[in-house]
């Protein structure tokens, strides 16, 4: 895995040079793109020269020692920190998935147990914008339609991060938590204080950055328009506002009635389809790519129960990795990091492991 890193201090100085280049700026989309790069080369190439550095001390150290012995009481320690500069290297070189720099587009559908499953929804989502918070990531509704309790049978959201860096991603985070979260409480509806167990779903999507990225013919575009619909008869638009867009190719329907004007139900609508369509492109991609690039932590089965919330025992557990915590009070306020670390060093794993066997 090491003989690529010459090749990665190369690339770094390519892209180095490039970035002085005003033409690049001048180009958005190049720009963050270019920028990612830099970014994400720049952790690799620091990290070399870190492991470098450590290996030249415990040389020179080893060699002192043969004629002082307090030289050689470094030794250990300079030893020690190369097996960590070694692994951060190691793990640093595993091939990242290139979308982790991007936005995401997030949704959270009800599922069995339906007032109370959209009243899940609705604390997932609390959760979800609390821990984008905590990030410094920005939030943008989409389009919701609220139950009657207060919960909400579907909501999306745009989730934006500011860093060009691709580990501290949005999507690098946020990719996990697409499945089925199953929770388990009594519900608000419940007189006889019995323990229910329902089901929310989580789709998140990858945002595109350009819509060049994915080309869309207006010929592969079916519209309709409507009049938006409110619960108990409020927030009814009397124009027809509401848009519903059919990508007939793939059969993919989106519909938006969050805003007062077509055109930026229009707008948000086709943010949300050239997600879907970036997803499923991801889809067939992944199927035929190498053992090392797959990951069975962020499988792209919807259906799959991922992770459960029993609030009687303040805990949450991770099915995928086998993380559990008591401190589920604190993860619905935000606290969601250490489940999500979880996930990237299982996900970490299974790619070295991936990698080793190839190289094997």
């Amino acid at each position: 895995m090491f003989e690529s890193v010459q090749s990665l201090i190369d690339e770094h100085k390519a892209v180095q040079e490039e970035l002085s280049d005003p033409a690049v700026h001048a180009d958005a989309g190049r720009a963050k793109r270019v920028n990612r790069r830099y970014a994400e080369l720049s952790r690799i190439v620091h990290a070399h020269d870190e492991w470098q550095s450590t290996s030249e001390d415990l040389d020179a150290a080893r060699e002192l020692a043969k004629e002082d012995e307090a030289f050689a009481a470094e030794v250990p320690g300079l030893e020690e920190r190369l097996a960590q500069t070694q692994e951060k290297l190691r793990r640093l070189l595993i091939p990242r998935d290139p979308d982790d720099a991007r936005d995401v587009i997030m949704e959270i559908k009800g599922g069995e147990g339906g007032a109370e499953s959209a009243l899940f929804a609705a604390d997932l989502l609390r959760m979800y914008l609390q821990y984008a918070a905590s990030k410094g990531w920005k939030t943008e509704m989409l389009e919701r339609t609220e139950s009657d309790l207060g919960g909400y049978k579907d909501v999306q959201v745009a989730i934006k991060g500011s860093s060009t860096d691709p580990s501290q991603g949005v999507w690098a985070h946020l990719k996990y938590e697409g499945g089925v979260h199953r929770v388990q409480r009594v519900p608000a509806t419940e007189s006889q204080g019995r323990i229910h167990t329902s089901t929310t779903g989580v789709l998140v999507f990858p945002e595109v950055d350009e819509p060049e990225e994915v080309a869309i013919s207006g010929n592969d575009l079916k519209i309709d328009v409507f009049r938006s619909s409110g619960p108990g008869g409020q927030s009814v638009n009397t124009t027809d506002s509401a848009v519903r867009i059919t990508h007939l190719p793939t059969g993919i329907v989106v519909s938006m009635q969050n805003e007062k004007s077509q055109l930026q139900n229009r707008e948000a609508g086709m943010r949300v389809l050239r997600a879907r369509l970036l997803a499923r492109q991801q889809e067939e991609r992944d199927a035929v790519a190498s053992d090392a690039r797959k990951s069975q932590i962020r499988g792209m089965d919807r259906s799959e129960r991922i992770r459960t919330y029993n609030f009687p025992e303040n805990r949450i557990a991770d099915h995928r990795t086998g993380y559990k915590s008591y401190n589920l009070d604190q993860v619905m306020d935000g606290a969601l990091e250490p489940v999500i670390a979880s996930c990237i060093a299982a996900d970490e794993e299974e790619r070295l492991a991936a990698i080793g066997s190839d190289e094997s």
